[in-house]
């Protein structure tokens, strides 16, 4: 559905845009004139001409001299990775320091990096969240030397629970808990419900901050078969909730983190049952909804829920403002364990932040925004698509995410993705390698690429750098010496 907030060529060229990406129209195929355009949509010229502009600008179509407007080529379709099969035992988790090392260097600017799951200052209107700020502490000075108490500060909370209308949530802003970080408001839920030794379900692979938060709470991870486009297969965790003692399933139903998975809007709404059923808490994270191109997979597992069973948590610092780091939680019938738990733990938040945040919610084109962000981000998967295609090993399968900025790259089972981490480190260039992202030694041969930080000439050149690196290390054995 067109916003009416947005410009008219922005609505014309979202429709045409959302065409080319599901492959309506195909790669090459002739686009109308112009006057064609301008004719069939009932719009000006000057809007039809501003709508194949935008297209151009996001590499969508392409104009050819003397020839008009064509849908540009896109990517070839690679492989897709296979669906994971991990153990079906849970187990307690023990990471070592690979990802806070990864984290560290990809903040160090000497490093060109792949290795975050952050988007870069470049992609935001940095004057807007500016502006944000300097209305908030202007207006709200006397905070600045207020300690703040309670779940959040109102107009927040109204805010969120206005945005969460967009993921077919209505919430309850008084049932609403501000908190620190999306990760700060998933460590709450997981200690609402959870006691250490406890089994909690999760996709396969998982994001590892997960996994840290699973390790410092004592929780044994059960690493769910996930699908690299449909996500987590609900068969598998039924049979899990039939023969486990399933305490919690903690799950990034939009764009799951690092494959890139969508599940299915129908097994959203048959997920919900089936908590309802067994009475085990999903533990909903939305972060990256708003970053989905189809607007049905922004649609939340909580919409579906009629009993309590769904906690959902959420932020804005991939979508927003990643330098406010405010989260937000609705908790379902653990709401008031999990505000007391809180307000012992971390009280409130800066207030002139939370209203600041609460501006930039109410803000008229913000949807605007969020078009402008899928389209750069979806240029940047797609360039990075192409270039694994042109350079990595024979057998790479690559992730075909609707949305977002992560790629999994699932290399030769040969090629060991650790030993590839290492050689790029060597050359100045940041991965993240697939031992992050599980319980188990399962993903060893897989590494998740972030594409969304600083993006420069360089990035295509490492990128093509990392292939040639794999290359050479599929034509050496393990042990180091010369290939036969």
């Amino acid at each position: 559905m067109d916003s009416p907030l947005l410009p008219l060529y922005m609505q014309l060229a979202d429709r045409m845009a959302r065409s080319v990406r599901a492959g309506t129209l195909k790669r090459g195929e002739r686009l109308p004139s112009v006057r064609e355009l301008a004719g069939q949509h009932g719009v000006s010229l000057s809007t039809a001409v501003q709508a194949y502009r935008w297209l151009e600008d996001a590499r969508l179509i392409e104009a050819r001299p003397r020839s008009g407007y064509f849908v540009a080529a896109r990517p070839p379709r690679l492989p897709e990775p296979q669906v994971s099969r991990p153990d079906k035992a849970s187990r307690m988790v023990q990471l070592d320091q690979l990802g806070a090392q990864v984290m560290a260097l990809s903040q160090d600017p000497s490093f060109v990096s792949f290795g975050a799951a952050c988007p870069g200052p470049e992609l935001f209107d940095q004057d807007r969240v500016r502006r944000a700020m300097t209305r908030a502490v202007t207006r709200h000075r006397d905070l600045l030397c207020t300690y703040p108490i309670g779940p959040g500060m109102e107009e927040t909370r109204r805010a969120v629970a206005r945005h969460a209308l967009g993921l077919g949530c209505v919430l309850d802003p008084d049932e609403i808990v501000m908190t620190n970080s999306a990760l700060e408001a998933i460590s709450l839920c997981l200690r609402a419900v959870c006691k250490p030794g406890d089994v909690v379900a999760l996709e396969s692979p998982t994001y590892y901050g997960f996994l840290e938060i699973l390790q410092s709470l004592h929780l044994r991870a059960l690493e769910i078969p996930t699908h690299p486009r449909h996500g987590m297969s609900l068969d598998a965790l039924q049979l899990a909730f039939e023969t486990q003692q399933v305490k919690a399933v903690l799950s990034v139903p939009t764009l799951s983190n690092p494959l890139g998975a969508c599940m299915p809007v129908a097994e959203r709404r048959r997920l919900a049952g089936m908590l309802a059923r067994h009475e085990v808490a999903l533990i909903e994270d939305v972060i990256y909804n708003d970053l989905s191109e189809q607007e049905d997979k922004r649609r939340a597992v909580k919409s579906f829920d009629t009993t309590g069973h769904v906690m959902i948590c959420g932020s804005f610092s991939k979508t927003i403002a990643p330098g406010l780091r405010m989260g937000w939680v609705e908790a379902g019938r653990w709401g008031q364990v999990l505000r007391q738990m809180k307000a012992v733990e971390s009280g409130a938040q800066t207030s002139v932040l939370e209203l600041a945040l609460a501006d930039l919610l109410t803000q008229p084109g913000g949807g605007a925004s969020l078009r402008n962000l899928r389209a750069t981000i979806a240029t940047r998967v797609d360039q990075a698509r192409q270039l694994i295609a042109e350079s990595f090993p024979k057998g790479t399968r690559v992730s075909d995410p609707a949305g977002g900025f992560i790629l999994w790259v699932e290399l030769p089972e040969s090629l060991d993705a650790t030993q590839l981490y290492e050689a790029c480190l060597e050359e100045g260039i940041v991965i993240a390698p697939g031992l992050m992202f599980s319980a188990s030694p399962r993903f060893r041969h897989c590494v998740r690429l972030g594409v969304g930080g600083k993006w420069g000439v360089e990035h295509p050149r490492a990128l093509r750098r990392i292939g040639s690196l794999a290359k050479g290390l599929m034509a050496t054995p393990r042990d180091g010496a010369l290939a036969a």
